[in-house]
């Protein structure tokens, strides 16, 4: 599965694809490619890396996830380190995809 982490305020998107991912925000929108290792989260997934000479440790735990803009339920809560800073979000893979608002969960961002 592919595995989509956003958020908003601010806007943010990591898109997981096995080891590599990309990275987008409205300030870069074709993205910054990096390198992600999988560890075992708490009840979820984990994985770290470094962004920009960052690090860089996502989190997507199960639990019901709102992004505050949409009508959209995500299935999972998505939290990212990221230099000293944490950002919050929701979650979705290609097998359990949002549900709710407009369009399908293929490639989007909220």
């Amino acid at each position: 599965d592919t595995i989509t982490l956003t958020g908003t305020e601010p806007f943010w998107n990591l898109r997981i694809d096995r080891d590599t991912a990309l990275w987008t925000t409205p300030e870069n929108p074709e993205g910054t490619s990096l390198t992600l290792t999988r560890f075992a989260g708490n009840g979820g997934l984990g994985f770290n890396g470094t962004l920009d000479g960052k690090p860089l440790i996502a989190a997507l735990t199960p639990g019901k996830c709102s992004d505050g803009m949409s009508d959209r339920t995500y299935p999972f809560v998505a939290t990212i380190a990221l230099g000293g800073k944490t950002l919050r979000g929701c979650g979705y893979t290609t097998g359990q995809p949002f549900t709710g608002g407009e369009g399908s969960s293929e490639g989007e961002t909220p």
